[in-house]
């Protein structure tokens, strides 16, 4: 779908998530012909800066951030696209500036990009409206995260949805537009194969792991206050979930997919006081080593509070209460400092019922699908399968779809794909407001459950796979996460 002209708005526009992520990839759809030759971005934040120096730190701070080679004719040609305008987001004549920088085209497509604090969000929204800048042509993405609780997430809703419809808002996550989570969606709609078996019948567990080498950097401000459970899970795990776990929907159309994921988000099960205190292992990383380099505790990262209780690591049991999936496990997992940076979905099927060979059933790999998002993104499905040789000795095999290899295309990277899809106004990879309030509603009694516990998280060294709690919580019902697994060499 060709996108028309647009006038696209950063808020915490000299920021880095602007540096890191969004300028970088508006760089790659120029370089791709997605952007009409007049559109523009116009870089918004409080710093009294001239254009030159505006565009000096766009040089300095994104420049080294695009993927690929930047070649100096294309990258001056963007650099022509951008506009800086200092806005106080809290002061209301300071919008004068922005109005006067957009176009008067009524029917230009607007799209206000609020990489800020959500605190900010509100008033933003408030002065946009009263400076005739949200129309019906407009279009707001926020970034999260979007609260803190329900309450919050709400108040986020309603104070947003005074200005804009809900047509009009953008709630992104990132992890929605990885190719990896879309070819999950044509791997199950897009085929027979595996719809009569992804039910309980044939599935015996489904694990869901994003974990991560990196400790908290210089995010440990917003970090301590968050945690690994809003940071992560509420959102891009419970969002992972609901696409393997979803109904068909009638179509791929925004409402139809988003309202498959609502029903899943609301039927999962509640926690009770004991599953609360069983199903859910929180952690915290200490020192260690990863990649052969000795790192610091969490509690020893600079600025970190001594006898902090946030968890860095969280891995949990979910189940489903639909006909499909009641009595299947959902095991959550996600961390910093572990041992491997990866994100993988890995659907487990039952064990064989019964050895036609000279092999006990306890020897068979039970079959598994894998679906890596990160850091090679791809599909595998493991077999048994015989082994070279006379006798008849059965051994686990794998079948590799390599995204990288099999589709020679360039690849886009996730914001790339998630900003051309709020141009052309394309909601299906982002979350509607009731979504975002029932996996609130969800995650609220696991939060409420902690601030009431003394204990703190349980310690697990850096460059691990988290606390040994974890490993109890999945052996319990006699599985293990899979890189516990894998078979040996």
């Amino acid at each position: 779908m060709a996108i028309s002209d647009f006038d696209l708005v950063f808020f915490g526009g000299s920021g880095d998530l602007a540096m890191r992520k969004l300028l970088p990839a508006m760089y790659a759809r120029d370089v791709a012909n997605d952007l009409p030759a007049s559109a523009r971005i116009i870089c918004v934040g409080r710093e009294d800066m001239s254009q030159d120096d505006f565009l000096k730190m766009v040089e300095t701070n994104a420049k080294p951030n695009v993927k690929e080679a930047v070649i100096d004719a294309a990258w001056q040609k963007f650099l022509s696209r951008i506009t800086w305008v200092a806005v106080d987001a809290v002061n209301l004549q300071s919008f004068n500036g922005l109005v006067e920088a957009l176009r008067k085209d009524e029917g230009l497509t607007r799209v206000y990009y609020l990489a800020t604090p959500p605190s900010l969000f509100a008033t933003i929204c408030d002065n946009l409206a009263a400076s005739g800048l949200a129309t019906a042509n407009s279009r707001v993405v926020l970034e999260k995260p979007l609260g803190r609780d329900l309450e919050s997430a709400k108040q986020i809703n309603a104070d947003v949805g005074k200005v804009f419809a809900e047509s009009q808002i953008y709630r992104i996550d990132h992890y929605l537009g990885k190719e990896t989570v879309q070819n999950l969606l044509a791997l199950r709609f897009g085929n027979i194969l595996f719809e009569p078996l992804w039910r309980r019948e044939w599935i015996s567990d489904v694990q869901i792991t994003i974990a991560e080498k990196i400790g908290v950097g210089n995010r440990l401000g917003y970090y301590d206050t968050s945690g690994a459970l809003r940071d992560m899970l509420q959102n891009h795990l419970l969002q992972l979930l609901c696409i393997v776990a979803m109904e068909p929907p009638t179509s791929i159309s925004p409402d139809a997919v988003r309202d498959a994921k609502l029903q899943v988000l609301r039927s999962l099960k509640r926690f009770t006081p004991t599953t609360l205190s069983q199903n859910i292992i929180r952690g915290q990383y200490r020192n260690g080593y990863v990649d052969g380099q000795q790192v610091p505790g969490y509690r020893e990262e600079p600025g970190a509070p001594k006898q902090s209780k946030t968890e860095t690591f969280v891995a949990m049991k979910a189940e489903i209460d639909t006909w499909r999936w009641a009595g299947v496990p959902f095991y959550l997992r996600t961390g910093k400092r572990m041992a491997d940076r990866l994100a993988e979905i890995v659907v487990r099927f039952k064990p064989i019922p019964h050895s036609i060979f000279n092999q006990p059933t306890s020897s068979f790999q039970p079959n598994s699908l894998v679906i890596r998002l990160q850091p090679d993104e791809g599909l595998s499905l493991n077999l048994m399968a015989k082994t070279p040789g006379d006798s008849m000795r059965l051994k686990q095999a794998e079948l590799e779809l390599d995204f990288r290899e099999q589709f020679k295309a360039p690849r886009m990277e996730a914001y790339e794909r998630l900003l051309l899809d709020v141009l052309r106004g394309q909601l299906t990879l982002f979350m509607r407001g009731d979504e975002l309030e029932a996996a609130w509603d969800w995650v609220e009694p696991i939060l409420d459950y902690w601030d009431q516990d003394d204990n703190s998280p349980v310690p697990y060294s850096s460059g691990t796979w988290g606390p040994a709690a974890s490993s109890a919580l999945i052996g319990r019902d006699g599985l293990q996460w899979r890189e516990e697994a894998l078979p040996e060499d």
